[in-house]
């Protein structure tokens, strides 16, 4: 299995069957998207889209991905999933907490999150879009990976790893609007028991942003984000001590294969 993080929370899973399944696009004003894949190829690349809440900033890359291609199917949380459907968007499969969708490679199960969901909030007055998520994604003959949506932390995560047993874990990280890197130390040591976790919802600094142009105009429009940047060392920093666990920080626009050892 490979993973390659194409901004502050949009990932890519390639399975070992050569499918690639997109959580939450977001391209336009994405300081870490690289320029180079945004081209029709890379679109018509993707074979599923999964998307953990509404906010812009994780479901407005959407529109580009359909542009390419219309058909491509997409999981949402029951109300968001609803209300694309009505926007006219064709393949939306709705699910809930404890659902699943299977593939020939993978099943993906929807777990809790600990945050708001809106969606259109840059465009007018924000909708309610249901609940916030994360996903399970548990490959055949492969590793299983906890993707834990934008997320405070929760309890319910002791329970995540106990019934799912993920053994890689992309969580949430940068404060402010999810968890920050204490909370996901204290995650890793005390409610996961993972081989590895990656830091996310971390924004590049202006030397690491795939686009210094993006990273500036996302600044001017949405301040906060400087409390969000360059925070994937402080989590590194927090677990040093702690071997159960590596922490890998990816780079934006970086892929790395994982290799389940028989």
């Amino acid at each position: 299995m490979k993973i390659q993080r194409l901004g502050h929370a949009m990932y890519v899973l390639k399975s070992k069957e050569g499918k690639n399944y997109l959580i939450d696009p977001f391209f336009d004003l994405n300081p870490g998207f690289p320029e180079e894949l945004n081209n029709a190829s890379f679109y018509h690349s993707i074979d599923c889209v999964f998307l953990t809440h509404g906010h812009f900033d994780h479901t407005s890359g959407l529109l580009k991905i359909l542009e390419h291609k219309p058909e491509i199917m997409i999981i949402a949380q029951y109300e968001l999933a609803l209300i694309l459907l009505q926007q006219g968007i064709k393949n939306v499969l709705p699910i809930n907490f404890g659902g699943s969708v299977s593939f020939d490679d993978v099943t993906v199960t929807m777990v809790q999150a600990r945050h708001s969901s809106s969606y259109g909030e840059t465009t007018g007055t924000p909708v309610y879009a249901g609940e916030s998520a994360g996903y399970i994604f548990d490959f055949k003959d492969d590793y299983t990976l906890y993707h834990s949506g934008d997320t405070a932390i929760m309890a319910d995560m002791k329970l995540i790893q106990d019934v799912y047993q993920p053994e890689i874990a992309i969580l949430s990280s940068s404060g402010h609007f999810t968890m920050g890197p204490k909370e996901a130390a204290y995650a890793v040591r005390y409610l996961l028991n993972v081989k590895y976790v990656i830091p996310s919802h971390t924004f590049p600094t202006n030397e690491t942003a795939a686009s210094p142009e993006s990273l500036a105009q996302l600044l001017q429009a949405f301040p906060v984000i400087e409390f969000m940047i360059d925070r994937d060392h402080e989590v590194k920093e927090l677990l040093k001590d702690y071997k159960k666990t590596e922490v890998i920080s990816l780079a934006y626009g970086e892929e790395r294969e994982f290799v389940r050892k028989k």
